[in-house]
């Protein structure tokens, strides 16, 4: 059984979840050296699941690599990456506030699809889900879309929102995981997990 494990994510709120869960982790983030954000690039008509599933399998070779040259003492590694789409149209992060306020004028009064995919790695043994939940937004005002942009909340997100931020007054349906929606779907993680050895 193994006492911790390396989370390989800069986000806060996959740390957070992870703790909810009460699984001990460690970040190993990317150095000054690696490019991860040209790992999230979608490759022409992409599938948004298989976007998905590819863009984590990816994250995590570079993770095991990172734990390799570090030195670092053995232990499983965890990645995850999540990603908006409506229909195959994959919505990403925005790259400005403009680019946020458009995407969220997409997403107004329409149902889309979130999809997280989680990979885990240990010695090399691999184990991988993609977690797949749908969302519904009312429709939003100009005004309304322009005040949450201004709150910055929206940028360094899929979708340009954050589910457990400020856009929960303005989404009328979840069906799925919200855990999934805000970037680690527990239920499937904790199965993965305990398939490498982690006591969740």
């Amino acid at each position: 059984m193994s006492d911790f494990i390396y989370l390989a994510s800069q986000s806060p709120r996959r740390s957070q979840l992870l703790d909810q869960i009460g699984v001990a982790h460690q970040l190993l983030l990317a150095g000054p050296d690696e490019d991860a954000e040209s790992l999230e690039n979608v490759r022409g008509a992409e599938a948004p699941a298989r976007y998905v599933a590819r863009v984590t399998g990816l994250k995590l070779d570079a993770a095991v690599q990172r734990l390799k040259r570090r030195g670092l003492p053995l232990a499983p590694v965890l990645c995850a990456d999540t990603t908006v789409c409506l229909g195959r149209d994959i919505l990403g992060k925005p790259v400005d506030e403009a680019d946020a306020v458009r995407i969220l004028k997409t997403l107004s009064g329409q149902t889309h699809r979130v999809l997280t995919a989680v990979a885990a790695q240990k010695g090399r043994q691999r184990v991988a889900t993609v977690s797949q939940s749908w969302v519904r937004f009312a429709p939003m005002t100009a005004a309304q879309i322009r005040a949450y942009v201004a709150t910055g909340e929206p940028m360094g997100k899929a979708g340009a929102y954050g589910v457990q931020g400020r856009a929960a007054a303005h989404i009328e349906q979840i069906r799925g995981s919200y855990s999934g929606i805000m970037g680690l779907p527990l239920f499937e993680t904790a199965a993965l997990l305990r398939i490498l050895g982690v006591r969740c």
